[in-house]
Formats: C-alpha cells, sequence, structure tokens
C-alpha cells in the first residue's frame, strides 16, 4: 500500500512540474486536481499499461521495444478524458538562445505535445524514485 501512495505522490508531482514548464499542459480546480491525477494515473499505470503492451506485443518485439512508448501516450489521454481538469493541448515553444546556444522557436501540436508530456513524465517519476533509493 506504500508504495501505491508513493508512486501517487509522484504521480501527482509530476502533473504539477510539467503544468509549470508546458504552456501545453493546464490544470484547473488547484491540489484537489493534481492529487485525483495522481491517483488516476497510477491506476492507469497499474491497470492499463499492461493490457496495452499485452496488445502490442508484436509492435514492441519488432521495434525492440521503442513501442511501449506509445501505452504512456495512450495512458495520457485516458487521464485527460477521466480527469476534466487536466488539459493537454498543442503550444509553441518560443526557443532559448544562451551563450550563442540556440534553439529556435517550436510549434507542437496536441499529438507532439501527448509524447512530450509522456516523455517528460516518466523522466520527472523516475528522477523521483532515483532520489527515493539514495
Amino acid at each position: 500500500m506504500k508504495p501505491f501512495f508513493r508512486n501517487c505522490l509522484f504521480n501527482a508531482f509530476s502533473i504539477f512540474f510539467l503544468s509549470q514548464i508546458l504552456p501545453g499542459v493546464k490544470v484547473s480546480g488547484g491540489l484537489f486536481t493534481y492529487l485525483l491525477g495522481g491517483v488516476a494515473l497510477t491506476v492507469l499505470l497499474v491497470l492499463l499499461k499492461p493490457v496495452l503492451n499485452l496488445l502490442a506485443l508484436p509492435l514492441n518485439l519488432l521495434t525492440l521495444g521503442m513501442f511501449s512508448f506509445v501505452s504512456n501516450i495512450i495512458i495520457f489521454y485516458f487521464l485527460t478524458v477521466l480527469v476534466t481538469g487536466i488539459i493537454i493541448t498543442s503550444f509553441t515553444f518560443p526557443g532559448i538562445s544562451y551563450s550563442g546556444f540556440v534553439i529556435p522557436p517550436i510549434y507542437f501540436n496536441t499529438l507532439f505535445a501527448f509524447i512530450l508530456v509522456a516523455f517528460l513524465q516518466s523522466l520527472c517519476v523516475s528522477f523521483l524514485n532515483w532520489l527515493m533509493e539514495k
């Protein structure tokens, strides 16, 4: 039971973190929506991800496991359907210029916004799990 609550808090924090750094992730409703989103994301990851990975097993074997990332994107879509206070939309990254290093402005449509959110959420939760092990 303790790992479930820890994962709920990690997922809630990752949703909060993503809503702060990405303009395409909007959360309305405050702390309750973050906690509800964390619980819903944990339940979806526990229940739905194994089913999606099993259905996509042939593609996972063909792509050497790279297709399993698509299951995270589908889970985030279901999260936005279940928790109406969490919205992932298209956005434009304004670009960065620092000491001669330039990243130009990039437009992310909704599909690529879901891909970026799924990638950054998995990085955030992995980092938090790594911190807990130390």
